[in-house]
């Protein structure tokens, strides 16, 4: 355990560094209605605050380390009981590369924890460490990046797989409307050697989608829309899921 967080401290620490100059960070608010949409799976409906900074990879860097895009996401849902935070998650992604072709390094750190009622169901979301390629590029105006990353989750059983991510936003009327978003598929062992997940030497297949469209309301100001899609991600069962929310974002 003693490894697994100075690995965690030193790596957002890099990846903070390597993101030193700055581009844009946005406030969403989400309200989120799955539970009047499926009472049966959902205990109550919930806010959820995302905050984002996010920077693109330079046109082009004279440095013999070329810093790519870089993403900082923290998300916490207003989900517990008198609506108390109940989750928090955070991303940190940067890429790199040190090589002509814009093909870069993909670094990336993942973690969190929750809070459930009765408190002792409280969970982790376990430290995910990953690293692979990542190609951005431009397809007919739309900005869009693949990539395909290993990651190592310390589990008892720790897991080994991959994880492939796809990210697309692009702009319509002269930028007044905005589509964004991405999809994420992994795999994962179904056992995680604590006793609590089943004896079984297979993997599990998981999805997770958050396509999303904004319309601007001023400079600062839009409004929009988010559909949060799971598959194996809160359930064990072969279920998509899918959470439509309305939300109001503030870019600067």
């Amino acid at each position: 355990m003693k490894r697994t967080r100075i690995c965690t401290a030193c790596l957002v620490l890099g990846l903070l560094v390597l993101s030193k100059s700055s581009s844009s960070q946005e406030l969403q608010i989400h309200y989120d209605p799955r539970h009047s949409l499926d009472p049966a799976g959902n205990a109550r409906n919930f806010v959820t605050l995302y905050f984002q900074y996010f920077r693109p990879a330079p046109d082009s860097a004279t440095t013999f380390v070329k810093p790519g895009s870089f993403l900082l996401k923290v998300q916490t849902d207003l989900n517990g009981e008198n609506n108390n935070m109940g989750k928090s998650y955070l991303q940190v992604s940067q890429s790199l590369r040190c090589w002509k072709p814009r093909i870069y390094l993909s670094l990336q750190y993942s973690g969190g924890l929750g809070v459930t009622e009765p408190k002792q169901y409280s969970y982790y979301i376990v430290n995910t460490f990953s690293a692979g390629a990542e190609v951005p590029f431009r397809f007919k105006g739309a900005w869009l990046s693949s990539v395909l990353n290993f990651k190592w989750v310390p589990y008892a059983r720790p897991s080994h797989d991959f994880l492939y991510t796809f990210y697309w936003w692009r702009g319509f009327f002269q930028y007044r409307l905005e589509f964004a978003g991405d999809f994420s598929i992994w795999t994962e062992n179904k056992d995680h050697g604590d006793g609590t997940t089943p004896a079984d030497p297979g993997k599990r297949w998981y999805f997770f989608s958050e396509p999303q469209v904004w319309i601007h309301a001023g400079k600062y100001l839009a409004l929009g829309s988010k559909i949060n899609m799971y598959y194996h991600v809160n359930t064990n069962e072969d279920l998509l899921q899918a959470y439509p929310s309305l939300a109001v974002r503030v870019k600067w």
